[in-house]
């Protein structure tokens, strides 16, 4: 083949493959709205964040039951370098529900971990399944975009948010004491959504994440569904990643 007809294949191969790149691009982005409005109940929607318009509304919320403040610039860490990775509830045009949350890799284990920052439901549409349908949305993100886990952490009085959590595989990581600026305890939770290597041999949860091979071999770990628990405390999450 000619130098130009090397160059011709090239381009043409870079084509196909940006075009497929945008084919999945537009089926991930139709997937997700689908998702969304599966969600739809009544006048109670779910939107993907969509600009710095929104921010006003998540901050009036979160902060109405938040036991610690948090500055401006914590809320624009999270969502402006995770925006795919924070939905709104809308009633109308008034936001009822938010979660904020981010992925990056863990320092320590080298694992790609998710984090729930902040969940927030209005006090009067909770027990709605408003806070487990967020919390979907964020895990489904994750697992889509090659998360290992997600950790969180809440306080160890919210039996609300515990309730939440451990109704959508979430199990207690370990206590940390006085963790708050109230001096209140705290719980971190985790959700496993690939099992470690020698979960099976019973070293527990520290190990790597078993490759695609090994996890074919093993239990299917997908998303479970949420079981029928009551949301009946603050849908909210304080804390920063440790």
């Amino acid at each position: 083949m000619s130098d130009q007809g090397v160059k011709d294949a090239g381009v043409e191969t870079e084509e196909a493959v940006a075009a497929g790149g945008d084919q999945d691009s537009r089926l991930s982005a139709a997937s997700r709205a689908a998702a969304l409005t599966a969600l739809e109940d009544g006048d109670i929607r779910y939107v993907p964040y969509k600009d710095e318009s929104d921010m006003p509304s998540i901050v009036k919320l979160i902060e109405k039951d938040l036991s610690e403040p948090y500055s401006i610039f914590t809320y624009r860490y999270f969502i402006n370098n995770w925006p795919d990775l924070c939905f709104l509830t809308m009633q109308g045009d008034r936001c009822v529900g938010a979660i904020v949350c981010k992925l990056e890799v863990h320092r320590c284990r080298n694992t790609h971990r998710g984090y729930i920052a902040m969940l927030a439901v209005e006090k009067e549409l909770r027990g709605k399944k408003i806070g487990s349908k967020l919390v979907r949305l964020c895990l489904d993100q994750m697992w889509d975009l090659g998360a290992d886990e997600c950790v969180l952490e809440t306080e160890f009085t919210n039996e609300g948010a515990l309730a939440l959590y451990r109704s959508m595989g979430f199990v207690k990581e370990k206590r940390l004491h006085k963790y708050y600026l109230n001096g209140n305890d705290a719980y971190r939770l985790k959700y496993l959504f690939k099992l470690p290597q020698g979960f099976y041999d019973g070293l527990g949860c520290l190990g790597p994440p078993m490759d695609p091979l090994k996890l074919d071999e093993a239990p299917a770990q997908g998303i479970p569904e949420g079981q029928e628990e009551e949301e009946k405390a603050a849908e909210v999450v304080q804390g920063a990643d440790s």
